[in-house]
């Protein structure tokens, strides 16, 4: 068998086959990336990995703890993994066991586009799946800056917000938006509730993920009057949902940016 040798987002080498054909993913946005692509590929994926809806493949925990030893005995040719999403001690151990990991590394729309297409053509040996074009080009629009600051929660108790060098405030950027807590010292900052009711903050955007947020659990805390419920998919998530993502969270924030 002919092994290829790329170097993954990290400039990690991994050794793969010419053709990758058995996947373990660990990243929910990815292992949707990839089914859409070549579902019959994937042999395992987390317990998180919610799309394609009725994906039937083995589930092996989480994005914190997969469960290891089992994604060894499965023999992948690739396991897909994030910088952020999973943890480094995880994929030494995979690689220590002789499997061959791919780590991404997406902080940013520009990222997240030229990373899936490395993934797809280095590191899986495919073609560059078309979707991917169709997702680049609706986010290759123009758009006009505005004044309206956004302030996105994703955790309570203690409350925690995007802050500086993340997907979901690159998102805000590249729509035109301010994101509230782009300076911040640290990428999740915590701050007290507070610091999001304060004047010059327009918008709170709540998303589904990490914390469930709903109309029960999240709105209630804010003095802002305008508060908007958006799916997290929508937001933190890069692969086929950025066909959507664009114009979806356009309608959103004009919503709440109206009310």
């Amino acid at each position: 068998m002919t092994i290829i040798r790329v170097r993954d987002d990290l400039g990690t080498v991994v050794k793969r086959p010419a053709i990758v054909r058995r996947v373990v993913s660990l990243v929910p946005s990815l292992t949707e990336a990839i089914a859409l692509t070549r579902e019959e590929s994937i042999v395992a994926a987390t317990d998180w990995c919610t799309h394609p809806e009725g994906l039937d493949v083995m589930r092996i925990r989480g994005t914190k703890n997969p469960h290891c030893s089992r994604i060894v005995d499965l023999s992948p040719d690739l396991v897909i993994a994030n910088m952020e999403e999973n943890r480094k001690i995880d994929i030494e151990r995979l690689r220590k066991a002789g499997v061959s990991v791919w780590v991404t590394r997406i902080e940013s729309v520009a990222e997240a586009f030229a990373s899936m297409r490395r993934m797809f053509v280095q590191g899986l040996g495919w073609n560059s799946p078309s979707w991917l074009d169709m997702a680049q080009d609706s986010w290759d629009k123009p758009t006009d800056a505005t004044n309206i600051s956004i302030a996105v929660p994703i955790w309570r108790d203690p409350w925690m917000v995007v802050g500086r060098e993340t997907f979901a405030g690159d998102m805000l950027t590249s729509l035109g938006f301010n994101n509230a807590f782009e300076h911040s010292e640290e990428r999740y900052p915590k701050v007290p509730i507070e610091s999001i009711n304060v004047a010059g903050i327009d918008l709170v955007l709540l998303p589904d993920e990490p914390y469930r947020f709903s109309e029960s659990d999240g709105p209630e805390a804010f003095t802002i009057p305008r508060v908007e419920l958006v799916s997290g998919r929508l937001l933190t998530w890069y692969g086929p949902s950025l066909i959507q993502a664009r114009d979806t969270l356009m309608d959103v924030i004009a919503r709440g940016s109206a009310s």
